[in-house]
């Protein structure tokens, strides 16, 4: 603040000053308003088809193991288009990649009810994922109204716990109607409830959300986006192949290492190219590089654990000797109250981070994720205590939802604000689709000898998915410490991304 700034503020009125704080937070609230809308949708996908997804299995004839693979192709391309739609939305606009995104989601959406086919499912399924750059796009645009205000980063916290908590509540309604309805009516009428609901969130988004006004520009660094696809799909097509042809292939783990090695040269590219896709150097940061680190470790449990829950819940425990053996809405009903408690997560996070530092709170919630998924190992017998489970990696989960990207917002510089909370979302949903596939593999170990028909996992395979998330979880918290202790506070805001 200049000292004209600070001499003005101080011949202000008490009374002046509380006007001027009530219009900037109506004006913010208008937008996240409209926003919280967008989330609600994001949500509804998110939770909508979870409790269905034993069902839509048998509807394309396929294993439940096989369910990990719609995941994970889904969340790799999440992971290709969240660091291109967030650097676009730097370059020309952050409601404009919303439109687009929205656009291409509600296209793949209509396409899911009208096949029983599995490749055109599994591309349209695919390509529902766009939906995942709405979050980091929103943050961006919430970010761009505050910045350069006193208490910046902590009225963006509590603008993103909002969207968050819509976002819980949408999954919630989403998990309880399509669990309810999946019951009750044909799927291909089931599948076509949250495709309505995204076309109406463009129009929500087309007419309520206004764009920044300063744009700088740039041109979208294609090159290193065709790198990072290749090093992605080389990876994830190694672990496909580890699925088809069991662990010795040679050539299954020659294309995963492949996919590993490319990163090399991607990373080399971005960083002598003048304004890179991703800025590697942010990996540096000893305030970025544990959020990205943590975003990744958290992808494995909150984007790859939720269909292998969803198949646990399903399975009859009379055929196979575990599962829960739950209908659709009971299932419904293990995923909403996991929500609830994301969703005190996401509110309570602002309060604790004032509390204590936002470090601290993180490091909290990573450790109830682990916790609650470590739980499984001993408790998974009864309805009660997968409830009781979920509900502790719930209160950590919605408090790490609502935290990352806000918290890369305030640790980036001010042109990079959008790639940073692209990057949360990114490396997240790269370790959501690499677990997916992992889960996808281990599932199918000890099958054959499963259920009539050999379509559910086996118990050795969900107890290992629980250990993955437990432990993947309890490293995020172990990395967190390494954090500066003013990270993600105002007093942060504006170090130099790459200090060392």
């Amino acid at each position: 603040m200049s000292a004209a700034t600070g001499a003005g503020a101080a011949r202000t009125s008490p009374g002046a000053s509380a006007r001027a704080r009530k219009i900037r937070l109506g004006a913010l609230t208008g937008v996240v308003g409209f926003l919280a809308f967008v989330e609600f949708t994001s949500g509804v996908l998110q939770g909508y088809y979870t409790p269905m997804l034993t069902d839509i299995a048998r509807h394309l004839g396929i294993h439940d193991a096989d369910v990990n693979w719609l995941e994970g192709t889904q969340l790799m391309l999440s992971a290709l288009v969240v660091p291109a739609f967030a650097k676009l939305g730097d370059m020309f606009g952050h409601k404009r990649m919303l439109l687009w995104s929205t656009a291409l989601t509600a296209l793949a959406s209509l396409a899911l009810p009208f096949t029983d086919s599995f490749a055109v499912f599994l591309v349209a399924w695919t390509l529902q994922g766009f939906y995942v750059v709405w979050l980091p796009l929103e943050i961006a645009i919430i970010w761009s109204r505050t910045r350069g205000r006193e208490g910046g980063a902590l009225l963006t916290a509590r603008a993103a716990g909002i969207l968050v908590a819509f976002l819980e509540i949408g999954a919630i309604a989403g998990a309880l109607a399509g669990g309810r309805l999946v019951d009750l009516l044909p799927l291909w009428i089931v599948l076509l409830v949250p495709a309505l609901l995204v076309v109406a969130c463009f129009f929500v988004i087309a007419f309520g959300v206004r764009e920044a006004d300063q744009h700088p520009g740039g041109r979208l660094d294609v090159v290193g986006l065709s790198l990072v696809s290749l090093a992605l799909i080389a990876f994830t097509g190694g672990l496909s192949l580890l699925r088809l042809n069991g662990a010795a292939d040679p050539l299954a783990w020659g294309v995963a290492l492949l996919g590993v090695a490319l990163l090399v040269p991607f990373a080399l590219y971005e960083l002598r190219h003048p304004d890179p896709l991703i800025d590697v150097r942010m990996f540096r940061s000893p305030a970025l590089a544990p959020i990205f680190l943590t975003a990744g470790l958290f992808g494995v449990s909150v984007l790859g654990a939720q269909a292998p829950l969803s198949t646990f819940a399903r399975t009859d425990p009379a055929e196979v000797g575990y599962g829960l053996g739950t209908t659709g809405f009971e299932t419904s009903l293990i995923i909403g109250l996991y929500l609830v408690a994301m969703i005190a997560g996401a509110l309570l996070y602002p309060k604790f981070s004032r509390w204590f530092t936002p470090r601290v709170t993180l490091i909290c919630a990573a450790g109830l994720v682990g916790i609650g998924y470590l739980l499984f190992l001993p408790f998974h017998d009864g309805y009660l205590q997968a409830v009781a489970n979920m509900m502790i990696a719930g209160l950590g989960s919605g408090a790490l939802v609502a935290a990352l990207p806000p918290a890369a917002a305030s640790a980036a510089p001010a042109t990079q604000t959008g790639v940073a909370t692209g990057l949360t979302n990114s490396v997240k949903t790269v370790g959501g689709a690499i677990a997916s596939a992992v889960f996808g593999i281990v599932l199918m170990q000890g099958v054959a000898g499963a259920a009539a028909g050999g379509t559910a996992g086996s118990l050795e395979g969900y107890m290992t998915v629980w250990a993955i998330c437990g432990l993947t979880a309890l490293v995020a918290a172990v990395l967190l410490c390494f954090v500066p202790r003013d990270a993600f506070t105002d007093r942060g805001v504006g170090a130099p991304p790459a200090a060392a």
